[in-house]
């Protein structure tokens, strides 16, 4: 799963997914923004089936983060 949440980002913030780690911050290490942000979010949960909860959304600042809430909405 951390594999495909890598790729993702990395076509939508134009990035190498090489540079991406578990620890790496989507806003502040990866230069995403908000709107950047919003559209992740609808494209794993299309990708995964699974609603993101709105509360939540903004505690996820780690690409580990978000690959544990999808674990955890897969469940």
């Amino acid at each position: 799963m951390f594999e495909k949440v890598c790729n993702m980002l990395a076509e939508q913030l134009g990035i190498s997914a090489d540079t991406i780690t578990p620890a790496s911050e989507v806003v502040k290490d990866l230069g995403a923004d908000s709107l950047d942000v919003v559209e992740l979010m609808m494209a794993l949960e299309d990708e995964y089936g699974v609603t993101l909860p709105e509360g939540e959304v903004e505690n996820l600042k780690t690409v580990q983060d978000i690959v544990s809430m999808l674990e955890k909405l897969q469940k």
